[in-house]
């Protein structure tokens, strides 16, 4: 396995592009992580950066969901969860939203082949309520079409923000003790967990975030509690395999103690 590539200054989880032109290896199989979540940053900037429109860079995002969801499914990964839309970028330009909304559909049409080729099953987390209705059509066939696929879960985070699922949560909690069905005192990490829109998947072992941003932008505040953070320059419609291997040759070096002291 390649050496983890040395943070820059001052900062404990970000990696520089390789200096020295060897690729770094995906860990071995055992050091794998169960579930990867990404930030996917930078489309418009790229765009920007290039003289184009913003809505050029998402398009160029969509090609590297592409590559790197059947990277993943072919490397063994669990699952892959997408940060595609979270509930604050209802503030963007609606020609934006639109041309976005417009983008995830032709997605969930364009990929059924991909996903059925790998045995990639398909999940969406985050409200529904604003979607078009078109959209929502596409994905729901999709997901139906992936449902008993073998393989990887990929999981679409769109329309999402984590203190709004810890708040759906709490909700619903509070309806079951409120109806008599749930005693207060039963309430623990576990139950709650279980009323989360990630309920039944594996909390993330390794958060991605593209594009140089040091922040989580609300996303599963609660499920990365113990996640490994790689954070890259790297723009996502540049993010390639290769940066991909790296986070994992990272992650595999890393000493998971969750809290705990490392016994020699």
């Amino acid at each position: 396995m390649a050496t983890p590539p040395a943070p820059h200054a001052g900062s404990c989880v970000t990696a520089q592009e390789p200096c020295c032109g060897d690729t770094p290896r995906p860990a071995a199989a055992g050091r794998l992580p169960r579930h990867v979540a990404i930030i996917m940053d930078g489309n418009g900037r790229w765009a920007q950066a290039r003289g184009l429109p913003r809505i050029e860079g998402h398009r160029r995002g969509v090609a590297t969901v592409r590559r790197i969801t059947e990277h993943c499914a072919r490397l063994g990964i669990e699952q892959l969860t997408l940060y595609c839309l979270s509930s604050e970028n209802w503030r963007r330009p609606p020609a934006e939203l639109s041309f976005l909304m417009h983008l995830l559909e032709q997605y969930m049409i364009e990929e059924r082949t991909l996903l059925m080729r790998e045995g990639i099953r398909l999940a969406m987390i985050g409200r529904r309520d604003g979607l078009p209705a078109a959209t929502l059509e596409a994905l729901d066939t999709t997901v139906a079409m992936c449902a008993n696929n073998p393989g990887m879960r990929l999981c679409l985070a769109i329309n999402y923000g984590s203190r709004g699922e810890i708040a759906d949560a709490a909700r619903k909690l509070a309806t079951e003790v409120r109806a008599g069905r749930l005693e207060p005192e039963a309430i623990d990490e576990e139950l709650f967990a279980s009323r989360l829109d990630t309920a039944g998947m594996p909390d993330p072992d390794l958060l991605i975030r593209t594009a140089g941003e040091m922040r989580i932008s609300n996303f599963l505040l609660w499920q990365i509690s113990y996640a490994e953070l790689w954070v890259t320059d790297v723009a996502w419609p540049d993010f390639m395999e290769s940066h991909f291997d790296e986070a994992v040759a990272a992650f595999a070096g890393r000493e998971r103690r969750f809290g705990g002291l490392s016994i020699s």
